[in-house]
């Protein structure tokens, strides 16, 4: 189809919206779901051919979304402010969606349910993201929030604000994840050190570290299992 062309000069039952309420969202590409979202193209190209062009200006595909910033959608012609923070709230949306379903009565019995829980969402990140996973006396899942975004050291995760967030809500434990974006998950002596910190103040509050997992490109190492805390 010509990305020149109006989604209005389309033939009806080829239009998104249309094709969606008659066929069902599954029948949608993921250009034509994209143009649902954005709702308007501009005055060179149609919602569709706007939505190809986003999922083409990179080689990542839907992975992109995973935690592209309004920085880098802007740079694409065509998507303004508007547009870049429809998308980045749809995507964000999505992903507390995902977790709270994943939330109820969510049981976490070893690294695997952590990886589980997070990894498809921390693999392609390309900042490093210090998350802590809030248990109650279950090992249920109560949260999941970011401490810090950037190169994990001690200046930045500080134990007044891991626990902090933990006596907020009530948690018995925790489980510490953070990402390396080369997609390798050998701990470094910062890790470690990072790590071994918190479980000492861990000790003092009375809400015990569980472990510590890190995560690379589908693949992960915990702390616990290798001895290391």
């Amino acid at each position: 189809m010509n990305i020149y062309t109006t989604i209005k000069e389309m033939p009806e039952y080829e239009r998104p919206r249309e094709k969606m309420v008659t066929y069902g969202v599954n029948t949608l590409s993921n250009a034509e779901l994209l143009a649902i979202l954005l709702s308007t193209g501009f005055k060179e190209m149609s919602a569709i051919g706007l939505a190809n062009s986003i999922l083409s200006s990179t080689k990542e595909g839907l992975r992109f979304f995973t935690d592209c910033t309004i920085e880098e959608l802007i740079q694409i012609k065509g998507v303004g402010l508007a547009k870049a923070t429809q998308i980045i709230a749809a995507v964000e949306l999505g992903k507390r969606i995902a977790l709270t379903t994943k939330a109820n009565n969510y049981r976490i019995k070893g690294p695997d349910d952590v990886t589980h829980l997070l990894m498809e969402e921390m693999r392609y990140l390309k900042k490093e993201f210090f998350n802590i996973i809030l248990l109650n006396t279950k090992n249920e899942l109560i949260a999941v929030e970011n401490i810090s975004i950037g190169s994990l050291n001690a200046s930045i995760v500080h134990p007044r604000e891991v626990f902090v967030r933990a006596i907020k809500r009530s948690s018995a434990s925790m489980i510490l994840v953070h990402n390396h974006p080369s997609g390798d998950p050998q701990p470094s002596k910062e890790d470690i050190n990072i790590t071994n910190r918190l479980v000492e103040a861990g000790k003092l509050i009375g809400i015990e570290i569980l472990d510590h997992i890190i995560i690379g490109d589908n693949v992960y190492i915990s702390l616990k299992e290798k001895n290391m805390m």
